[in-house]
């Protein structure tokens, strides 16, 4: 297995960006691949400090992809010139198949992420639903309706206040109906016939987000989209999100990978 950092320029972003990629070494065929992403005041070192992602991925022989968002909630904002969906999505998606060894079909590729980052994986996997098959949204950052309503209340204060979302935003006003509104996309993909990802959303009970996730679990369910959705003890936490990022690996369609030899199966024989 290679653990890389790698350091690239952008044409998204219009700058130098850097990501951390977990490649098993001795797969005989393309990798199935996890695109990561970190939540706000994160970077992307935070999975491997903060969960055992290393370890899984080598026994899932699984790839995993993991950038930096930089508190950008991973969207677009073309007034700005900065497009960090079409980074997450498209360029890194791009970028690394041709680095690594990774498969390029849908079914193989999935895109995953906690809070900010947990927001950043519905909206580009509904967005980019032909790259990706399925969407772990971990205690995901779904309060748009409370952001774009101006509330002081439920909008968040200090530092993630109105005008913290309305610069990451390009505006709150621009959100609702737009490819940064989650309901909205849902509505498209449902509209136009396309196929929706399928969805892994958990939240614990004591996690501050949850109203707003179970509203949209509700949405969802109404909608009659295919979803996995678990609530269970814990907050907004590290020891939840560790439990669950490797709950969800084992939903996803991978395999054990037994042979390959490491620090954690080292036998006698």
């Amino acid at each position: 297995m290679s653990l890389v950092e790698v350091n690239f320029v952008s044409k998204k972003l219009f700058r130098a960006v850097t990501f951390t990629a977990i490649i098993p070494t001795e797969a005989t065929q393309p990798l199935k691949t996890l695109y990561l992403l970190h939540g706000a005041l994160g970077d992307h070192y935070d999975y491997l400090t903060g969960t055992r992602i290393k370890r899984w991925a080598l026994e899932k022989n699984l790839a995993v992809i993991m950038p930096s968002g930089e508190n950008q909630f991973y969207v677009d904002k073309p007034e700005q010139g900065e497009y960090y969906g079409a980074f997450v999505a498209d360029e890194l998606v791009e970028f690394t198949r041709k680095m690594f060894p990774l498969s390029d079909k849908k079914e193989d590729t999935f895109i995953a992420g906690l809070s900010m980052g947990g927001y950043g994986a519905l909206v580009n996997g509904l967005k980019y639903h032909e790259t990706f098959s399925r969407i772990g949204a971990f205690s995901p950052a779904t309060f748009l309706k409370q952001v774009w309503s101006k509330d002081p209340e439920t909008a968040g204060s200090g530092t993630f206040n109105a005008g913290f979302y309305d610069n990451v935003f390009g505006g709150i006003e621009t959100i609702k109906g737009s490819d940064k509104d989650y309901y909205y996309l849902v509505e498209q993909l449902i509209k136009n016939k396309k196929v929706i990802p399928e969805i892994y959303l958990p939240i614990g009970t004591e996690d501050f987000l949850i109203e707003s996730v179970r509203e949209f679990h509700q949405f969802l369910q109404k909608k009659k989209i295919a979803i996995t959705y678990i609530e269970d003890k814990g907050g907004h936490e590290w020891d939840f999100w560790d439990t669950y990022l490797k709950r969800f690996l084992e939903w996803l369609p991978l395999e054990d990978d037994v042979a390959t030899l490491h620090s954690g199966n080292v036998t006698g024989e």
